[in-house]
């Protein structure tokens, strides 16, 4: 597992778009395996690109669709259009390509802060995260018990988010797991101030076990070989400011799944109980037999 240092310094290196024009960013992604990139971090990126465009606002909702598999091999464009700058509300588009094909476009809405009428959802009871191991050292325990290729893949992968889960699934032995899912996650470091840095640091994060909600309702999981699974879209809605180096909880359900397409829907709380934001997310679960 590498250092939680050097895991998240290379995160916000990541982050830190590169400019080539006006509107126009660059992003990289890690060499670590994975055969696309990952989605959480084309989310996260094409956010930091359309923050870059907006002062004095943070963004209040992003709705985004997966168009294309990435190459992690290669560099991603993200290309901004400052569609609004309204009184109270601005508004970016970002499309994000490689080799001149859209992989990935986002709206995001960005929102003056202003006081209202207030009311939340409350946080299901959770055990503190302490209670539970990590799922980095789920992952080495089973690997020293197993030797599985699998899990010895899953531990070479970039880990800037540190995730105790609460109600874990066995990848290797999967079962049926419906209902809430609760998983509780913050960067392995200490972050920057900035609460855009917060923002994108989440949408990163934000795509990490969601997918899982659907397929594992069925009792199967990213690994089985009659399994074509992929986001499809993803949105979230940011209430309250927080922090994503401290603990937040992850609280997930899939309500429905049809048509080859599965339905994710996320809460995300502060260790205090407040509601900080909500995610919603439809993926492609497509069984297909595969001749052997």
């Amino acid at each position: 597992m590498s250092d939680p240092h050097t895991a998240v310094q290379t995160l916000l290196q990541r982050l830190d778009l590169e400019e080539l024009d006006t509107n126009l960013y660059r992003g990289f992604s890690p060499i670590d395996g994975r055969p696309r990139v990952f989605g959480g971090q084309v989310a996260g990126q094409a956010l930091v690109a359309a923050c870059r465009t907006v002062e004095g606002r943070t963004a209040h909702s992003l709705h985004a669709y997966f168009l294309r598999p990435g190459d992690p091999a290669l560099p991603i464009i993200y290309d901004v259009d400052r569609i609004r700058d309204g009184r109270s509300f601005t508004t970016r588009r970002v499309v994000a390509r490689q080799r001149g094909e859209a992989i990935f476009s986002m709206g995001v809405s960005f929102h003056i802060e202003e006081p209202g009428l207030e009311h939340q959802a409350p946080m299901p009871p959770a055990a503190p995260p302490e209670s539970v191991p990590s799922n980095s050292e789920r992952l080495e325990e089973g690997y020293k018990r197993t030797q599985s290729p699998l899990l010895e893949f899953l531990m070479k992968l970039e880990r800037p988010i540190e995730q105790h889960d609460l109600d874990p699934v066995n990848i290797l032995e999967p079962k049926p797991q419906q209902g809430l899912h609760r998983i509780w996650f913050r960067s392995r470091a200490k972050l920057p101030d900035d609460p855009l840095l917060h923002q994108c640091v989440l949408t990163y994060a934000s795509d990490m076990s969601l997918l899982d909600n659907c397929i594992n309702y069925h009792g199967i999981t990213w690994f089985n070989p009659d399994l074509i699974a992929a986001s499809l879209d993803h949105a979230i809605w940011f209430h309250r400011p927080f922090r994503a180096d401290e603990w937040l909880l992850y609280a997930m359900d899939s309500p429905s799944a049809a048509g080859s397409r599965g339905l994710n829907l996320a809460h995300v709380y502060a260790q205090d109980g407040t509601l900080v934001a909500s995610v919603a997310q439809e993926s492609l679960m497509r069984m297909v037999e595969r001749k052997r």
